[in-house]
């Protein structure tokens, strides 16, 4: 079944006022947190597959999301990027549907029309985005959750998990229309960035997906997996040992750790110091390649 450009399998599942995950890549998946807080929720509930674009080429440019040769037994197949539907249904509470999208190259209005048109045919409730983007944080602080939502009950669970609203102004994505147009269509939004410090680079980050997790155990009653707090716990312990050898990172984080203060006591509207060019360039000098591995 089509619905937009996306193709459905059928018989298409009765879903009851389905919440939506969704992950963004490559604008707000840094060290792929949003990719692998969607990998734990659909195997904890237990997801079935549900769609992909029919012709993902329409949107996507492959010599930038390139297709990738592997071996299936013998037989050699090649998978091409796209952006994939699966689903799980609860036993109490909404049902969930979840979206791993990649950011449009062109044609992003049909694309985000495509996504609200499934959205719509499902009946769901609500859209929420989790995510992660880069920040002037410590690791050895409980890591910052910042976001938005629209509708009555999002913006109550917003203030309930304690995340930060956003305030940002600046360049973002076109896939940003799906709360916007959402809205307006009487649907809730919620979007949930994890700030993760700017000096760590990992494929995996344990530290990010479990403060991701948190904010959805508030407002889902989701369960922790217990090792992914031991992975994360893992990561910060490497951490902790590679500044510790670094004065001038150890030096740096110090005044991360100033700013994580102030930041948390802040009043709107209030300017904050940031690092000084000299301490950024130490950090980005020494990203964590190679570090932080669980």
């Amino acid at each position: 079944m089509r619905i937009g450009a996306f193709e459905i399998r059928e018989p298409i599942p009765e879903l009851r006022e389905p919440h939506v995950f969704a992950s963004l890549r490559p604008w707000v998946d840094v060290n792929n947190v949003g990719t692998m807080t969607l990998d734990g929720l659909e195997v904890q509930f237990g997801a079935k597959e549900l769609g992909q674009l029919v012709k993902p080429g329409v949107f996507y440019d492959f010599t930038r999301y390139r297709p990738t040769l592997y071996y299936e037994g013998s037989e050699r197949r090649l998978r091409i990027p796209n952006s994939r539907v699966s689903y799980a249904k609860r036993e109490e509470g909404n049902d969930f549907i979840f979206l791993r999208l990649l950011e449009p190259h062109a044609l992003g209005e049909r694309f985000v029309d495509s996504v609200l048109k499934l959205m719509t045919v499902f009946q769901a409730k609500r859209y929420t985005l989790l995510g992660s983007m880069y920040d002037a944080v410590p690791h050895t602080r409980p890591l910052i959750v910042n976001g938005r939502a629209s509708g009555t009950q999002a913006e109550m669970d917003l203030k309930k998990a304690g995340v930060h609203e956003s305030h940002y102004e600046g360049p973002t994505t076109i896939t940003s229309l799906i709360p916007h147009r959402g809205s307006g269509m009487g649907m809730e939004s919620l979007t949930l960035i994890v700030s993760l410090p700017q000096y760590v680079n990992v494929e995996e980050d344990y530290l990010g997906k479990v403060r991701l997790l948190e904010v959805l155990n508030v407002i889902y009653g989701i369960p922790i997996d217990r090792e992914d707090f031991e992975k994360a716990g893992r990561q910060r312990s490497l951490l902790n040992q590679k500044i510790e050898t670094n004065p001038e990172m150890k030096k740096a984080l110090g005044h991360l750790e100033n700013i994580y203060s102030l930041r948390m006591t802040r009043k709107d509207g209030e300017q904050l110091p940031g690092l000084s060019s000299e301490m950024e360039q130490i950090f980005w000098d020494s990203d964590g390649k190679g570090s932080g591995k669980a």
